[in-house]
């Protein structure tokens, strides 16, 4: 019984966790790397594992840095099946023919540009390749058990990062020993409008737990205070506050807390403006979950309308996206994704990054080596599409908006299990915050913790008689 760590360790992105066992090979998401280009061009080497001798896959949610590498795995030889929830499968419909659709039109563009260093530039995969992927889909339901083979079985349990997000249970015995696994998948935040809170965990011998903000708290302040005067100033003088937000989530967040302050005057009532497909394929999905505890009981009553509010116009084509594109202030836009890797908000930011009057306003994690971070640090300009585009704009980030549990927020929910897990390996995150997750679980809760390098490989039953032993 081993355990391989093949995305997501010693980094935030990629997340790919292999678990081996009774002759079967499950593997726990299937993750683009992001931001650094020595972690991007992971994406284009075959994995360390053999792909088409995976058993299964379990999906914990459709954010590209956990679902994006699918496609890709996919023409490696995997054949499935893929374990997910219901939301998640519908979300990965769009996602994944959005990614797929993305990057053949970078490589597109790099060819008629002729900016890329191949020639021709070949995008990672392609929408048929996202197709067969989308085939391979199994959507089950929270906290129903699935059989994966006589001895292994797995379940999902809310998660509260998005929509359809869940942690998975994966329980391998029928004999003796037992081993229960818990691989977190990223853990929402509690009384966050939109989702619901995270379950606890269940009692498990192995936890692989995210680490994303393992080094960091969160901002207590309202996020209607953080931006209700910055926002205002900006529009007051005319300018465009742009926000770049994951489709999924975010987006839909940023929208209910915008009209809440304008539908309040507390904030000038201008357009807001969805510039992404995926958004509005996204907020439609999320329309049809309304009635079930996938979502806030808060938008029960008038879901559909805190969904769709006034003054709100979605921009579904290229050629809408580009007449937005010269509209002048006061506005707002909103446009994936959310750091600024790829998509329809670099055309956006080419645009608007170089007016002083306007305002970027960042309100999810930024990677290392995505632009949102190098704006972060100062940078006063960043590269897109082969050339360098100044950064006058104004720049505030918002950190309460966040769909990742903090550090306290981690270890409130780790410390909700019944027992505190005996062996945890901390993933998804950078070294500092990975390290700073770990040395607090040790002293809180007793437990032997592991950060692992990319590659890693642990034996699973020799790592647990060594913390039985030691305690």
């Amino acid at each position: 019984m081993n355990i391989s760590f093949h995305g997501a360790a010693g980094t935030v992105t990629g997340s790919r966790h292999l678990l081996e066992a009774e002759k079967t090979r499950v593997l726990v998401d299937a993750g683009l790397f992001q931001g650094l280009k020595k972690l991007r061009l992971l994406n284009w080497q075959r994995p360390d594992f053999e792909p088409e001798r995976i058993d299964h896959l379990l999906l914990t949610h459709t954010h590209i840095d956990h679902s994006g590498y699918l496609p890709k795995l996919v023409r490696e030889g995997f054949r499935g099946p893929v374990h997910c929830t219901r939301a998640t499968r519908d979300l990965a419909e769009i996602l994944l023919m959005d990614s797929a659709k993305i990057q053949e039109e970078e490589a597109n563009y790099a060819n008629r540009k002729g900016y890329s260093k191949h020639r021709p530039a070949l995008p990672l995969y392609g929408a048929g390749d996202a197709e067969k992927a989308i085939r391979l889909l199994r959507p089950v339901r929270y906290e129903e058990w699935q059989e994966l083979s006589p001895r292994i079985r797995a379940r999902f349990l809310q998660a509260g990062h998005i929509l359809g997000s869940a942690m998975v249970e994966i329980e391998v015995g029928g004999g003796s020993p037992t081993v229960r696994f818990l691989f977190s998948g990223d853990i929402g935040r509690y009384d966050m409008p939109l989702h619901p809170d995270p379950k606890p965990p269940p009692a498990c011998d192995i936890l692989v737990v995210e680490s994303t903000y393992g080094d960091r708290l969160h901002r207590h302040e309202p996020v209607e205070e953080q931006v209700r005067a910055p926002f205002q100033i900006v529009l007051e003088r005319g300018g465009v506050v742009l926000i770049p937000a994951f489709a999924v989530g975010r987006s839909q967040q940023v929208t209910l807390i915008l009209r809440e302050l304008m539908n309040s005057g507390r904030l000038q009532d201008v357009p807001i403006h969805i510039d992404s497909p995926m958004a509005i394929d996204a907020t439609q999905i999320y329309s049809r979950y309304l009635d079930e505890h996938n979502l806030d009981s808060c938008l029960a009553a008038d879901g559909r309308s805190r969904l769709f509010p006034r003054n709100v116009f979605f921009h579904r084509s290229v050629e809408e996206s580009k007449r937005l594109n010269r509209m002048k202030g006061p506005r707002i836009i909103i446009s994936a994704s959310g750091m600024m890797t790829a998509g329809r908000i670099l055309h956006h930011l080419s645009q608007r990054l170089p007016d002083r009057k306007n305002l970027l306003c960042m309100v999810g994690y930024q990677a290392a080596g995505t632009r949102g971070r190098k704006i972060l640090r100062g940078d006063k300009q960043v590269r897109i599409h082969g050339r360098d585009v100044p950064v006058r704009a104004e720049c505030l980030t918002v950190n309460g908006l966040s769909g990742h549990a903090d550090r306290a927020e981690l270890l409130r929910w780790i410390g909700s299990a019944p027992v505190p897990p005996p062996v945890v390996f901390v993933t998804h995150g950078e070294p500092e915050s990975a390290e700073a997750l770990a040395a607090e679980i040790r002293q809180r809760f007793g437990s032997t913790v592991l950060v692992p390098a990319l590659g890693d490989r642990f034996a699973i039953l020799e790592i647990l008689q060594q913390a039985r032993n030691r305690n």
